[in-house]
Formats: structure tokens, sequence, C-alpha cells
């Protein structure tokens, strides 16, 4: 099959309940020898989870050619200093390999617990949008940042807000996940808001999605709904979306493709290493990774 030009990551299982150490490091190994472009965290406080750059950090030490993607960090949980130079220091671990999504996230009870003002949170993240690049740029980090040094930003969200900020300030959109016509229709948007800010070039287009295939889909399943109960009823119309085969995967890796997706990161529904096995043969199936992994580590920057 002709390959199509998208890449594929997967996330680190990090976010998901009760996975051990020990299954950490061997999966980030495992990405980085598949057909694989990225490996990627998802981020939450308030709940039995791996703080993200921590396990970035871990994947960083065992890996050299993949791109490290945070998909994304609610960045106005942090301090901006701070943030800033964790980033800087994962990226010079790395070898210059991150990427970093971010967004304003939607659960409450994260913003409780840092004491961060959920009403100024899009507000934080716009001036993160600039400062962070900023002390990149001055140099006054370290560690080699300076002009040029800084990694790419992708920034979420579907709200007319969150793509503005996303145009002004970032590289480019990534997705929350949802059907392809789902995700054609919020790329064309980022691609609009892009041109109505007077921005040159396109914007890197990043999109998401579950996968647990064969017995594990249950359980991936009950996790999808633990992860996102805080949403209600709509956890289960999250749920419904999980890839529970390959050939479903396989189909939806290539709509995403035909949509316009640069790179679609899959996040495991499960911590089963076997599971990365059934992706890798899914996008061998679906006519790509073969040319992504191998420009994985150019696309960096």
């Amino acid at each position: 099959m002709h390959s199509i030009a998208m890449h594929i990551g997967v996330a680190l299982p990090t976010g998901i309940p009760q996975v051990e150490a020990g299954q950490v490091v061997p999966w980030a190994r495992q990405v980085e020898d598949g057909p694989f472009a990225s490996i990627a965290v998802l981020d939450r406080l308030v709940y039995d989870s791996y703080e993200p750059l921590v396990a970035l950090s871990a994947a960083a030490a065992v890996t050299s050619r993949v791109q490290l993607a945070t998909t994304i960090l609610i960045a106005p949980l942090r301090n901006t200093t701070l943030l800033a130079k964790q980033l800087a220091s994962i990226d010079r671990l790395s070898g210059g390999r991150l990427v970093v999504g971010v967004g304003i996230g939607a659960r409450q009870d994260d913003y409780e617990i840092t004491g961060v003002d959920t009403a100024r949170r899009g507000a934080k993240l716009a001036d993160q949008l600039v400062d962070i690049p900023a002390l990149f740029e001055s140099g006054r980090l370290g560690l080699g940042t300076g002009p040029r040094s800084r990694p790419r930003f992708l920034t979420g969200g579907m709200s007319g807000a969150a793509l503005s900020r996303m145009a002004r300030h970032s590289d480019g959109y990534i997705h929350g996940g949802g059907p392809p016509r789902v995700f054609k229709r919020a790329a064309d948007e980022a691609r609009a808001a892009w041109i109505d800010a007077g921005r040159p070039g396109v914007p890197a287009i990043w999109g998401q999605a579950y996968f647990a295939f064969g017995d594990a889909a249950k359980a991936g399943a009950d996790y999808v709904r633990d992860y996102y109960g805080f949403t209600g009823a709509f956890a289960d119309k999250i749920a419904s979306g999980l890839l529970t085969t390959e050939q479903q995967a396989v189909e939806f890796m290539q709509a995403y493709a035909e949509a316009g997706c640069d790179h679609l990161v899959m996040l495991p529904g499960v911590a089963d290493r076997t599971q990365l096995d059934r992706l890798a043969d899914a996008v061998a199936e679906a006519g790509l990774g073969a040319d992504a992994a191998r420009e994985a580590q150019g696309m960096a920057r």
C-alpha cells in the first residue's frame, strides 16, 4: 500500500491507574523500536497517574529517535518560569526532541488543588505561550537555550478563544479526539484561524485516539469512562469511540490522514505491551509508519 504522509505516536500508559513503574521504561523502548514517531503523555493531577514531565523524562533517558510530546500539558496549573526550565531540561536531555502541547484542561479539581483561578486560566495560558518561548529565546534559562532553540508548541481547545490563542502564539493545533469528520471540521477551523491571524505557512495539526484491542477492550472502555467521569454521561460517548480491533484502527488512521492530520497520537486503554505489537501491525496495514519513523527525529524542530 502507498504510504500516507501522517505520523503515528503512542502515549505512555502513565495516565492509567495502578500502572507499575516497571511497565513504563519497557513501553518507551518498544515504541522507540516500532514504526512510531513519538511518545506522548497525558496530564492530570487529581487522579492515580504519573506526573507527565517526570514520565517524559524517563522516556527521554531510554530513547534517542522518537519525539517526546505532551498531549496535552495543563500549563496554567504550573508556575511559568519553573515550567520553562523543566521543558528546557527535557529538551536538552532528549537532544531537542520535545514537542509541547498545551491547553487549559476541563477538570475543576485540578485547579482547586493547586489554588489556580479557573476564571483566568485562558488568559494565563495566552501569557505562557508568549513568556515561555521568550524565556527560551533570551538564553536566561541556560542549557543552550537561545533564539533558535525552543521546541514546537501546539495548543488545544475547541472554542474561538482557544483557536485564536493557537493561531497567534503556537506552531500548531492539537485536537482532543473524536470521529474523523469532527477532527476535519476542527482542523479546518484551526487553519482558518491561522490565516486570519496573518501567520505564514500552515499550522501543524495533531490528533488523538484511544485504543484497546481484543480482550482488552472492556478494561480499556472502563478506564476511559473513569478518566472522563467528570463529564457525566458524555464519558460513555468518549468510551464508545475506543478503537477495539486492528481493522477499526486501520480505517480510523487512514480517515484521519485523509482529513489532513499530520500526527496522530494513539492513547492506550491498558498497559499491555502486546497491544503495541498489534498497533504496529495496524500501522503497517494502513500504509503508515515506515517513512514517519525515519523522519521523526528531523521533525522535532
